[in-house]
């Protein structure tokens, strides 16, 4: 059985106990956190989509709070003497699905 779950602007296909890294989520580490928004969800006879899935979600406990790699922006226009750098890192939080309900 595995569920497509919306989460940060994303869309992330999940099944029980897989590590999925998204978008910060308030909580703690060792908390429940439930995912609402589902999208898809397969069972034993199918998929089921759209108003079918609108009372399923799927449950996960986080592993830990944390930020990304530093991801580097480098702008540069040739012969004018512009350059700018800019950073960024995102914060993230790993998550272990531990219960899809249909």
């Amino acid at each position: 059985m595995y569920a497509v779950v919306r989460t940060g602007g994303k869309q992330y296909k999940v099944a029980v106990n897989d590590i999925v890294r998204v978008e910060k989520l308030p909580g703690e580490e060792g908390e429940a956190v439930q995912l609402g928004d589902v999208l898809l969800v397969s069972v034993d006879e199918g998929v089921k989509v759209g108003a079918d899935v609108a009372s399923s979600q799927v449950t996960g406990t986080i592993l830990r709070q944390f930020r990304d790699k530093k991801v580097l922006v480098f702008k540069k226009k040739r012969r004018k003497n512009y350059r700018r750098t800019q950073g960024h890192r995102q914060s993230l939080t790993e998550l272990r699905v531990t219960e899809i309900t249909p």
